[in-house]
């Protein structure tokens, strides 16, 4: 629960949520570049072994994004709950969730260990972010090669090792209007590397933080994240007697009528 205190500013609680909010964006930024200019450095003179270092970099990272997403519950910025996390204390999952907020991954990678994602390529090359995201063994989105082919054997290759790999296949921000619209790229790697779905359904209520949403625009009230994490979804009824192409299809056909429901029927 957010701090009562917030609840007591009146009128003036929305004006201390903007400004709560720009707080937790310049601390995003000062705790990013202290974990590129400090924290990995070291990592990488203490830990010479390859998934050693990848794990304890993982391990950081979602230990430096708890503390983040505490921070801002405290600061009176949102509440949040998380259902369902049991299912997630498993090895080499594929999670695929919707994406309405611009820190959707943020949550995930608070709550998921050993959690494995697919990166730009900017922040795969960019100077402030390569350190941590290569230490981490993050996927680059380019691919070993740069063909969408490498890109899903390197996901399955993550879920081989038992990564926990995030992935939103809408692969950008829901639209204001709220709807959904999955790319195959994630049913791609379900289909070819014969894994079960683990989803989760992420809500923001108010929504914000939204596609093309400034961040100072705050909802007159303080938001709630709800993170449900649901049964997994079996691979196998569409893989049955269909080529890839055919079984990826219709595997994204379900995915979002799945998402769509879980999403819009909440009440």
């Amino acid at each position: 629960m957010a701090p009562e205190w917030i609840a007591r500013l009146g009128p003036l609680g929305r004006s201390w949520r903007v400004a709560a909010t720009g707080l937790s964006f310049a601390l995003f930024g000062i705790g990013g570049l202290l974990l590129r200019l400090v924290v990995f450095p070291l990592l990488y003179v203490a830990v010479w072994r390859r998934a050693r270092r990848v794990a304890a970099a993982r391990t950081i990272i979602r230990l430096a994004f708890r503390a983040y997403v505490d921070v801002m519950r405290l600061l009176g910025v949102l509440r949040y709950d998380v259902r369902g996390l049991e299912k997630l204390e498993r090895r080499g999952l594929l999670i695929l969730a919707n994406h309405p907020t611009l820190i959707d991954t943020v949550f995930l990678m608070a709550f998921v260990r050993n959690a494995d994602c697919i990166v730009k390529a900017a922040l795969w090359n960019n100077p402030f972010t390569r350190g941590p995201v290569r230490a981490a063994g993050y996927i680059s989105n380019a691919g070993s090669g740069g063909d969408g082919g490498d890109l899903v054997r390197d996901c399955i290759a993550s879920l081989e090792r038992g990564g926990n790999l995030i992935v939103f296949p809408e692969g950008t921000r829901t639209p204001a209007g709220g709807a959904i619209c999955l790319k195959r790229g994630a049913a791609n790697v379900a289909v070819r590397g014969a894994r079960d779905i683990t989803p989760v359904v992420i809500r923001c209520d108010p929504p914000t933080l939204g596609k093309g949403e400034k961040w100072w625009r705050v909802p007159p009230r303080r938001v709630r994240f709800s993170l449900e994490v649901q049964d997994d979804v079996p691979v196998a009824p569409f893989t049955d007697g269909a080529s890839e192409v055919i079984a990826a299809r219709r595997l994204t056909e379900f995915l979002q009528n799945y998402f769509t429901g879980k999403y819009q029927g909440h009440a």
